[in-house]
């Protein structure tokens, strides 16, 4: 029979960000049918995706907290301010899946993401320029619609880059510039909100747009493998586009995945907001250093594991990891019903670190994991991000009507019950998703 050709071999100057996956990336497009010399990416575009990510974080940290205590400087009531940000709410929560649509069938990840950026700054821009309800309105929905398509953009950017046997240390790489990026925003702009106005903020925020488009653009068009970046398409899979969607959907570990995703953000979404109003009670003299000691904690683990997480990923396996990040937010729920001190509460945050590391990192792994072959990476990452949004949305609601009714202990050992739950699914339902190195390596057909 004929031989079968060699794969190309490239150099390996950036070991650190490829290594061994160039061969693998090539028999596994050989396999899907869409052969080829795989692009490798410069440093230049590695380092250019780093630091879109860090200033990425930057611009969208002052989206978070710094909308309420602006709006209420400009003399907003709640009801106006609770209304705007349920408005930005359902919008995220709805365009989770027609974001990630957009993302695969776009021709180029990095000219919807750039608009995203674009838009998101002229949103930042009209908050600080006109607060006005409907104009902060529309602002809160182009930047909630903006922001459905970045998640997925850099997951496709990365994916494209790297290939899927490296996609997991870079998935921690990014974790680790997005938390580095939370944490200067969140120092910069509260200085900046403290020595001149809450006004600020934004256009800080619409400032730092501009360095977070020249970022992008040292991210090459051209190193960006579109095949790679929406999951291939397999080969022998010719069905309609339509008919790859419904499989997709249909399959078990994306549906399980996304069940304990949402179990996941129901037990934690509301653990620190509900914390935050217990260590206001117990010490509200040190309660504002108290709760940024809560969040800046878990960045700083964020910052120093993510990559660790993305190769202990490679070697041991997905589940393991998804077990000990339910595991520790289960024991940190214990925790905040048990411990008393606010001190001690912020040294049980390092556990809020660890699952934070471990799911920045696995969200998009798995979701590459169970996508790959389906061309509708992206779609599957908006179907996760919906079971997000839901379970965060409804975390706030019953656990802030638990602790009304029965007190907040009560509450915290209900949010840990349902991270146990959410461990016990992992345990018992959620198949391992990691690739067989020699499935992708060999030619030879499986007996």
């Amino acid at each position: 029979m004929f031989a079968q050709p060699s794969p190309p071999q490239h150099h390996r100057s950036h070991s650190d960000e490829r290594g061994p996956s160039d061969r693998d990336d090539w028999v596994a497009r050989k396999k899907t049918g869409t052969a080829g010399v795989t692009p490798v990416p410069s440093r230049g575009s590695l380092r250019g995706l780093d630091w879109f990510i860090f200033f990425l974080a930057d611009v969208q940290t002052g989206f978070g907290p710094f909308v309420a205590v602006y709006l209420t400087t400009q003399k907003w009531t709640q009801i106006e301010i609770g209304s705007v940000l349920s408005i930005g709410s359902v919008i995220a929560l709805l365009g989770q899946m027609p974001g990630g649509a957009i993302i695969d069938a776009a021709k180029s990840e990095r000219l919807v993401a750039g608009l995203a950026i674009a838009t998101i700054g002229c949103a930042a821009l009209a908050y600080a320029a006109l607060p006005i309800y409907p104009v902060v309105a529309t602002a809160a929905m182009l930047h909630a619609a903006a922001s459905c398509v970045l998640g997925p953009a850099i997951a496709a950017i990365s994916l494209g880059l790297v290939g899927p046997t490296m996609i997991g240390e870079r998935l921690g790489r990014n974790a680790r510039f997005a938390s580095l990026g939370n944490g200067f925003a969140a120092a910069l702009m509260g200085i900046c909100g403290y020595l001149l106005s809450s006004r600020s903020v934004f256009i800080v925020a619409f400032i730092l747009a501009i360095p977070t488009l020249l970022a992008l653009m040292r991210i090459r068009e051209r190193e960006v493998d579109a095949a790679r970046a929406h999951g291939f398409v397999h080969a022998s899979a010719p069905e309609a586009k339509s008919t790859r969607v419904l499989v997709l959907l249909r399959q078990r570990p994306l549906l399980v995945f996304a069940g304990c995703i949402l179990l996941l953000q129901l037990a934690n979404a509301s653990m620190l907001p509900l914390m935050a109003g217990i260590v206001t009670t117990r010490s509200s003299k040190w309660a504002t250093v108290l709760i940024a000691a809560c969040i800046i904690v878990p960045q700083a683990i964020v910052a120093l594991t993510s990559p660790s997480v993305g190769r202990k990923a490679q070697a041991w396996g997905r589940r393991p990891l998804l077990l000990l990040g339910f595991g520790a937010l289960a024991v940190r729920g214990v925790l905040f019903a048990t411990v008393h001190d606010p001190y001690l509460l912020v040294a049980v945050q390092v556990l809020d670190g660890i699952t934070a590391a471990v799911f920045s990192v696995m969200i998009p792994l798995i979701v590459a994991d169970v996508a790959f072959g389906s061309g509708h990476f992206n779609l599957a990452q908006g179907v996760v991000g919906t079971a997000t949004g839901i379970g965060a949305s409804l975390s706030t609601l019953v656990a802030g009507y638990v602790s009304d009714v029965f007190g907040s202990s009560v509450a915290f050992f209900g949010l840990a019950s349902v991270a146990a739950l959410g461990l016990a699914v992992i345990w018992f339902a959620m198949p391992e998703t990691r690739p067989v190195p020699q499935n992708l390596v060999t030619d030879q057909p499986r007996k």
